[in-house]
């Protein structure tokens, strides 16, 4: 297969690495408006991987966008109507909800779009549908997240703490101020807890199809007091080149057997090298018409245990909280 990477960021450069070093891979074409990230990417990647400069129109079988969030859903409609797959990492609420919005687009040409295929949302979803598995009746779902990976996702998650949050509560969507609604949060160690809160964040969008008849459907942010006394602010120093190391953690809850159950997943990995691995996994699987046409989350197209088992063998492992209260 050949794949077309939009993007070559900390997520796109970790895509790249995946994507040729499986044996069904025969070509990546890296395009990037950075001629230095595009040239990086290629020389780290070795001779599966083509600079071909801004061109987007190359011949592939898929199209990863993994480049800055706010404009992947009209590169995303070009590909689909000239019927390629199409997998995006983008955690923009904007992006999403458009990305959505081109499902009969998607299944009128027999292709899958991939929406979220990140660590969050992407991964997340994968184990929160997953954390589902066996509930007779399932009545919350909480996703939280820790950390951030390149440049471009600690600006955005910077912003996130600015806008309204979007919750599922009672059968209907409610916006409310980011940084609002703290929890603590307890993520794999050595993270531990962490307070979080509301911010712009896409997961609930693509998690309540799936649990249709959940009463709340949220999603959380871990940030400091100085993280959402900034967030108005420009950035005050530079974002680290690729983040250090995050987290995310998804809690169910619903009944089994007449009884009340919690469940709860986590994971901990840099959250540039997870996304990409997440992502470059998609895309093969997409490829491989492992998932269904349709534009979606990639918890609602993957089927959780092939993927996860696939990811471990990469190293992305999930892990199940076993203590109490």
């Amino acid at each position: 297969m050949r794949i077309l990477l939009v993007g070559a960021g900390a997520v796109g450069a970790r895509a790249a690495r995946q994507l040729v070093e499986a044996g069904d891979v025969e070509e990546v074409f890296v395009s990037d408006l950075d001629a230095a990230r595009r040239a990086a990417v290629v020389q780290a990647t070795g001779d599966k991987a083509t600079d071909v400069g801004n061109d987007r129109e190359v011949e592939a079988d898929a199209v990863l966008l993994a480049g800055p969030v706010g404009s992947h859903a009209a590169e995303a409609a070009r590909h689909v109507a000239a019927g390629r797959t199409v997998v995006s990492t983008s955690d923009s609420i904007s992006d999403v909800q458009a990305l959505l919005d081109l499902d009969g687009a998607a299944r009128e040409r027999s292709v899958a779009l991939v929406v979220g295929a990140a660590f969050s949302p992407g991964y997340s979803c994968v184990l929160a549908r997953h954390a589902a598995a066996g509930f007779d009746e399932v009545a919350e779902v909480h996703i939280a997240r820790s950390g951030t990976g390149g440049p471009a996702c600690a600006r955005h998650h910077h912003a996130s703490l600015t806008g309204r949050g979007l919750d599922w509560r009672d059968g209907e969507w409610q916006r409310r101020p980011a940084g609002s609604g703290r929890e603590l949060c307890w993520f794999p160690d050595p993270i531990g807890a962490e307070d979080c809160y509301r911010a712009e964040l896409p997961d609930a969008l693509l998690l309540q199809p799936l649990f249709s008849g959940a009463s709340r459907v949220t999603a959380r942010l871990a940030a400091t007091r100085r993280d959402r006394l900034s967030a108005h602010l420009p950035m005050l120093r530079k974002p680290h080149p690729e983040g250090l190391v995050g987290a995310v953690r998804v809690e169910v809850r619903g009944r089994r057997n007449g009884q009340t159950e919690v469940r709860v997943l986590g994971a901990l990995d840099r959250p540039a090298v997870a996304a990409g691995a997440v992502a470059a996994l998609a895309t093969r699987w997409a490829v491989d018409g492992r998932l269904p046409p349709g534009a979606q989350g990639l918890g609602a197209l993957a089927e959780p245990v092939p993927f996860l088992v696939a990811l471990a063998t990469v190293g992305i492992k999930a892990a199940v909280f076993e203590g109490g209260s």
